[in-house]
């Protein structure tokens, strides 16, 4: 069965000063992969069923750090044959990337995006081996995931982005920027560290090692009370057992490769290399990255800025929601000058 989806392409997203449009016959469920490029529309069909109606604004198309785009979900084939899933939201205003906890997906971001709507494009993915992105079946670096969400920017021709992430995803989003300071607006180090410390390998092969023996729901009451603070816990029982959720559908095998990852992960070289402004948060009680992490990472950082959030532990993204997404329009207001 086939259905019928019209695109409307017009200046700032108004449709009734329609330019472009094209009718695609498209066989549910699917999914289009779409990329702007001098008015065009191209597309590729995929397997992921989303609903859109989009309105492309002409001046959007030629700003190196901003789309106009309908929210969508959809799964891009990275350049090593692995499916990476990611969502875009938003229209015309500058573009945030962001990569989220260990055993996480891009739902994490749910709050923080909430909070941006309207003010910018918000562009997530599942990391590799987390959500429905694939695994690849080998040992996968923090390098491998920044390249993953490096693919998903030139697939929605974003050239630049303030570019963000939670614990694990701070070492993405740290190693992205490192990589590709060019792509990166603004850095927000999240929950994070440069390095987990000279026991890392093994601490993270015994958590690894651990998940695999005796299962994830070994680790769900270590785990909950590192992610939110005691208040939290009790006020928001729903978003802690969304999390607790999530975490329990992880394929083992891939999450024992993520762990693996942060185990080998030394971003500390990168610090001193960052030119772009950046944030560095992290909650009070966080026991996951303490606060002496965050810290080394601020005075590395020439013109870094720190927030110690009292009170806070190891998610801030979900429990204070309004202070992340205050700091990401920090960096959003002259990425695109």
């Amino acid at each position: 069965m086939s259905r019928r989806q019209k695109w409307m392409v017009g200046d700032q997203g108004d449709l009734s000063q329609t330019r472009y449009f094209a009718e695609l016959n498209l066989k549910a469920p699917c999914t289009l992969h779409f990329a702007l490029d001098s008015g065009a529309i191209h597309e590729r069909i995929s397997w992921v069923p989303v609903k859109f109606l989009v309105g492309l604004s002409a001046s959007a198309r030629k700003q190196s750090c901003s789309m106009n785009a309908p929210d969508i979900a959809a799964t891009l084939i990275a350049s090593d044959g692995v499916p990476i899933a990611w969502q875009a939201r938003g229209t015309g205003l500058p573009a945030v990337a962001l990569v989220h906890s260990l055993a996480m997906d891009h739902r994490f971001w749910d709050p923080v995006a909430q909070l941006l709507e309207g003010r910018a494009v918000v562009i997530t993915i599942d990391a590799r081996g987390h959500g429905k992105s694939g695994h690849g079946g080998k040992p996968f670096t923090a390098q491998r995931v920044a390249d993953d969400l490096l693919e998903v920017m030139d697939h929605l021709r974003i050239s630049r982005a303030v570019v963000g992430g939670a614990s694990m995803g701070g070492c993405v989003a740290l190693q992205f920027a490192g990589s590709y300071p060019q792509r990166t607006a603004g850095l927000a180090l999240i929950d994070t560290t440069a390095w987990y410390g000279p026991t890392a390998l093994k601490d993270w092969e015994d958590r690894a090692g651990k998940a695999m023996a005796q299962g994830l729901a070994s680790l769900v009451d270590f785990q909950k009370t590192r992610w939110f603070s005691d208040a939290f816990r009790a006020r928001e029982p729903q978003a802690v057992q969304a999390c607790i959720d999530t975490f329990l559908a992880n394929d083992l095998e891939s999450y024992a490769a993520a762990c693996r990852m942060l185990g080998r992960f030394d971003g500390r070289a990168l610090l001193k290399d960052v030119g772009v402004p950046t944030r560095v948060l992290v909650g009070e009680e966080d026991y996951a990255a303490p606060v002496p992490m965050a810290q080394a990472m601020h005075e590395a950082i020439t013109g870094s800025k720190l927030e110690i959030i009292p009170g806070a532990r190891h998610l801030t993204p979900l429990e204070v929601p309004d202070i992340v997404a205050a700091n990401l329009l920090d960096l959003c207001s002259g990425s695109c000058k």
